[in-house]
């Protein structure tokens, strides 16, 4: 059945047909129930691709992840923010378009290129970096759009959890375990969500009347090799107790910790960030900071539809809770003093 079968039952133009399928106004009500009428006779199914070209909507929301395919594709992280996402836009009837690098060099030209062919409603973006430039693309090219991660620029839409709090429970969760010498394992410091956690961790800190020791501070990059190393460099220190910014970091620092003939807990107690599946599942299970990072995604659809309908002013700011999950990476019980190789 074709939009000019449909008017010829009707008895009104194609036009006419479209005009009421699109729900446009200044059509009489006559006109609209027998065009209705029609449809519902005929069984008419409109074309989605057209119904949306005719309201100058591509019912298509974007996802764009600054990190190359093959880094999302290895970290679990990425797959719980795509769910996510996913979930909102099957909801919603929207169609999801995955946007990802054969390597980051290619993210601005690639980015001009989707924004230059007008194809999106809208985007979400993973936060990276805190210069990331995708961002400002968006900003200077209009596009509605929804940060993953918070921003310093308050024009910036965001759906974020609480990094800071977070960090600050599981600083004092250790302290309240009789650990006095916590070290920390930080993301990358052009990352803002690193920046909250080691914010987060320092506070904690200093509440307790514990002084920070720069020693007892190691970067990472949120990827398990650096987790590792950054482990390796930390060991020599003798930590009592070390807060991983991210899961997927803490599983290095686990192997690190075996390689140098030491335990978790018996030796070094750690607890971790995300609370990703392979948390569950490292020896000992990992204690770790639970971030919904499913939940995370489908709010910043839920949130970009809401610019979509609305407009962008005022900015949206969301903010969404973290919550301490405890297992058996962190026992309470203050371990002797030891020799640690270098």
């Amino acid at each position: 059945m074709t939009l000019k079968q449909v008017s010829e039952i009707a008895q009104v133009s194609p036009s006419t047909v479209s005009r009421v399928i699109n729900q446009y106004p200044n059509v009489s009500d006559d006109v609209r129930e027998r065009v209705l009428q029609a449809v519902r006779e005929t069984g008419y199914q409109p074309n989605p691709a057209a119904r949306s070209l005719a309201r100058g909507k591509s019912q298509v929301l974007g996802l764009i992840i600054p990190k190359s395919a093959a880094s999302v594709c290895a970290d679990p992280f990425f797959s719980y923010v795509i769910q996510g996402v996913a979930a909102a836009c099957m909801r919603y009837d929207y169609v999801l378009s995955l946007v990802l690098f054969h390597t980051i060099e290619d993210e601005s030209r690639t980015v001009s290129h989707i924004l230059s062919q007008q194809l999106l409603d809208g985007v979400i973006i993973t936060a990276t970096q805190r210069d990331n430039q995708s961002v400002y693309q968006l900003l200077e090219s209009g596009i509605p759009f929804v940060l993953l991660g918070q921003h310093d620029n308050d024009q910036v839409s965001y759906v974020d959890s609480d990094n800071q709090s977070g960090a600050y429970t599981a600083v004092t969760y250790l302290l309240g375990l009789g650990y006095r010498r916590i070290a920390t394992i930080t993301g990358p410091l052009n990352n803002l969500a690193a920046v909250q956690r080691q914010q987060g961790y320092l506070q904690a800190l200093r509440d307790r009347d514990q002084l920070p020791e720069d020693a007892l501070i190691a970067v990472g990059d949120f990827t398990e090799i650096s987790g590792y190393t950054a482990m390796q460099r930390l060991l020599p220190q003798q930590p009592e107790a070390v807060f991983v910014a991210s899961d997927t970091m803490a599983q290095g620092a686990i192997r690190a910790v075996a390689e140098a003939g030491l335990r978790v807990p018996k030796d070094i107690a750690l607890i971790g960030y995300d609370d990703l599946p392979p948390a569950a599942q490292t020896v000992p299970p990992l204690t770790t900071i639970r971030q919904p990072i499913k939940r995370a995604g489908y709010t910043a659809v839920e949130t970009l539809l809401d610019i979509l309908a609305h407009g962008a002013e005022p900015p949206r700011r969301i903010i969404l809770p973290t919550e301490l999950v405890i297992r058996h990476s962190c026992d309470g019980v203050r371990p002797l003093n030891r020799e640690v190789m270098a």
